[in-house]
């Protein structure tokens, strides 16, 4: 199948896929964000700077699972253990709902629903030369790393410093595998 066609037939998946999802998942939704409103004061979406396709950054959305203003109160890596998770976002977290608000990036052609995760910039530009080749796609809500580290803030739990933990115990799997997709990606 050329490039051009695959880009099309997953673009289509992504967007009929994000679609039917958020109509599907419209009530829940709209209950988590009640539950996260009554759960911690601000806002019940969370809207982070990450890095997509040709390392154009955009904003990703997700339900709020930390106290407001979190990211000024520690690093970008979060272990289970994190006292900044709120109740409600322990929940979200777990069974990963604060995902789901992401099916409007990928409506907006920012991310797709397969794809190597996109990371925030601080850890993009420690990207080598070959890794940089991920920028090539477009950042998904689901990839091989995701299944593997499902429980990522199980293995950072207890690190005095997550984010050392995660660049040395959990980032340069992510990276293989997000190049293996890069790789082979459009073979079925």
């Amino acid at each position: 199948m050329n490039k051009r066609l695959d880009g099309f037939l997953k673009r289509t998946f992504d967007i009929i896929t994000s679609l039917s999802g958020l109509v599907l998942l419209g009530p829940l939704i709209f209950f988590l964000i009640i539950f996260i409103k009554l759960d911690s004061p601000g806002p019940a979406f969370y809207r982070g700077e990450r890095v997509g396709r040709f390392g154009k950054t955009f904003r990703i959305f997700k339900f709020r699972t930390m106290v407001v203003d979190a990211e000024k109160l520690g690093g970008p890596s979060t272990a289970s253990d994190d006292p900044r998770i709120t109740g409600v976002g322990r929940f979200l977290r777990k069974y990963k709902l604060d995902e789901v608000p992401q099916l409007v990036n990928v409506l907006k052609g920012e991310m797709s629903i397969v794809g190597p995760r996109p990371e925030v910039l601080t850890e993009v530009e420690t990207y080598t030369d070959e890794e940089r080749r991920i920028l090539e796609v477009r950042p998904g809500i689901t990839d091989w790393a995701s299944l593997t580290f499902h429980n990522e803030g199980e293995i950072l739990k207890g690190s005095p410093d997550p984010h050392q933990t995660y660049r040395e115990k959990i980032k340069p799997e992510k990276m293989r595998l997000a190049l293996k997709y890069i790789d082979e990606r459009g073979r079925f």
